[in-house]
Formats: structure tokens, C-alpha cells, sequence
């Protein structure tokens, strides 16, 4: 009798224990994520890929993301208004990890900018496979009044390695009638490029999308890949965080760097014949040192 007792306690015991647990996954309060994203992972759709994956583990955590450009993208972080940041222009990061405003970097992904321009290329640029000898060449035949070149001009991610760029080649471009800022994200950058037949660097995630799209018939790839024009995703905690939605940024930093990465793998392969964007996986130490090298670079 006694045997029947334990065995009954036992078996309600563990009942109440799956009923917590249920509770703790799918009744417990929502946790509300707000995230500014540098806007080539938020229009390729790699953000709704990460938030439906996280969903299915955490369903409790709800994602906002913000697309802006990398540099506003941290200006909120400091302005305590976001929880994580996903960026991708080191020498700003590198200025508010030492605030103090983000922590617990993530390289999660890397691609390349490239240098997309009209397919006649009236600045001779197709058959350089340097970037700051190709500003070169288009800041000389900007000056002819042969082409123009259309840049965000908006301190995001690509803006900010476009600069670096012009400051390598010696050149100030700003305030030349053939170079035109829109001071706007990166596909209507592309798509002002496109109508004005004019050079645009560009991330390749961004333009493949585009380009697959048909929205970029008067553009095409003449630079790109290269060592040089390496971009670095990074995902990180701002200082806002406390509590339970820390420890909720905590497990989607974790699960970039580690599940995620297949997706990563994977996504857009089959609209594109290849990812949109590379995983980190298996190339940590390697962008890691890349990282640093860019982040000191001045602009």
C-alpha cells in the first residue's frame, strides 16, 4: 500500500514539474526585444529567418528590429532606447564598446562590399581588382563629367567604408557635383544608383537581392570580393539591458553564434546559387583579427 502511495507521488510529481515547465515556455509573460539591424540583414530577410528560429526555442521573446544604418543603429544603443545592436562597421563599434554602451560581441557573418556600376563602365574600372585604385579612376572621370557616384551618406555601415576608402585614395570627394548622397538605406541607394546609371559601393547581400528582383538592369558587379572590402556582422547587448530581457539578448547572442550559423549557411541559396551571406563558424580568429584591423582604421 505504502509502494502505491510513493508511486502515485512520484507520478504527480513529476505532472506538476512538466506543468511548470509548460508554463515557462508557452504562458509565461512575453519578453519584447528591441533591436536596431544594419539594413542589408533586415531587407535580404535574414532577421525574420533569425526571429522565427528563435521562436521556435524561446516563444516567449518577441524581436522588434529597427533598420537603420549602423551608425544610428549605435547612437540609439547610447541613447538607451535599443537592447541589442546588429552592425557592421567596426571603427564605430570599436568607439562604443570603450562607452561601455555594448558588450558580449558576436561575429555571427561576413560577406564583401562590392563596387556596382553601369555595364559600359566609363571609368575604366572592371579590370582593377583594387578599390582605392578604382575610387581613383572614378574621381577622375567624376571630374570629366563622364559618371557620378551615388553613396548613402548616411554614417551607416557601407557609408563608413566608403569613406575609408576615399581617405586611403587621398581624395575628398564631398561636395562634387558628380557625387550624390541620399542620405538613405541601401536599396533605395542602389536603386537612385540604378536610374542615374552611376557607381555605388554596396554590400553583395543587398544587390543580389535586388538584382535578382529585376529593380538594378542598368548595374553590375565590376569590384568585388576582395580581402580589401571584407564586412563583418556583429551582434551585440547595450547597456540598457537588466534582468530578464538581459538574459533573453544573452540567449539570442548565443544561438547566433552557434545553431543560426547553418541557417546562415544556407539562406539564399537556393533564390541566389549561393548564401547571401557566409557563417563565422569554422573563420572566428580570422575575422576576429579582422575585426580589429578595421576597427582602427580611421574615416
Amino acid at each position: 500500500m505504502m509502494l502505491r502511495h510513493i508511486v502515485v507521488l512520484i507520478v504527480l510529481c513529476l505532472i506538476l514539474i512538466a506543468v511548470v515547465v509548460s508554463y515557462n515556455m508557452f504562458v509565461r509573460r512575453e519578453i519584447r526585444i528591441i533591436a536596431t539591424t544594419t539594413t542589408s540583414l533586415y531587407a535580404t530577410g535574414l532577421l525574420d529567418e533569425l526571429e522565427s528560429e528563435i521562436k521556435k526555442i524561446y516563444p516567449y521573446i518577441d524581436i522588434d528590429f529597427v533598420p537603420v544604418g549602423s551608425g544610428e543603429a549605435l547612437r540609439r544603443a547610447e541613447m538607451g532606447d535599443v537592447h541589442m545592436v546588429f552592425v557592421h562597421a567596426p571603427s564605430l563599434e570599436a568607439k562604443y564598446i570603450e562607452k561601455g554602451i555594448i558588450s558580449n560581441q558576436v561575429i555571427f557573418a561576413y560577406n564583401y562590399f562590392i563596387i556596382a556600376g553601369p555595364p559600359n563602365d566609363p571609368a575604366g574600372i572592371r579590370d582593377i581588382n583594387n578599390a582605392t585604385e578604382a575610387f581613383k579612376k572614378i574621381f577622375k572621370a567624376g571630374e570629366m563629367g563622364r559618371t557620378v557616384f551615388v553613396s548613402r551618406g548616411d554614417n551607416s555601415g557601407t557609408h563608413v567604408k566608403e569613406s575609408s576608402i576615399w581617405k586611403q585614395a587621398g581624395l575628398n570627394s564631398s561636395g562634387k557635383n558628380w557625387y550624390l548622397e541620399t542620405g538613405s538605406g541601401m536599396s533605395e541607394t542602389l536603386r537612385i544608383a540604378n536610374e542615374r546609371r552611376g557607381y555605388v559601393l554596396t554590400d553583395i547581400s543587398t544587390f543580389l537581392k535586388l538584382k535578382k528582383e529585376g529593380k538594378l538592369p542598368n548595374l553590375e558587379i565590376l569590384l568585388g570580393e576582395s580581402e580589401e572590402l571584407i564586412n563583418i556582422y556583429s551582434a551585440y547587448i547595450t547597456n540598457k539591458c537588466s534582468g530578464e530581457v538581459k538574459e533573453a539578448v544573452l540567449k539570442i547572442l548565443k544561438y547566433l553564434s552557434t545553431e543560426f550559423q547553418d541557417v546562415i549557411a544556407n539562406y539564399g541559396v537556393d533564390k541566389f546559387g549561393k548564401p547571401l551571406f557566409n557563417p563565422a563558424k569554422g573563420k572566428e580568429n580570422y575575422l576576429k583579427q579582422k575585426w580589429e584591423l578595421l576597427a582602427h582604421i580611421k574615416t
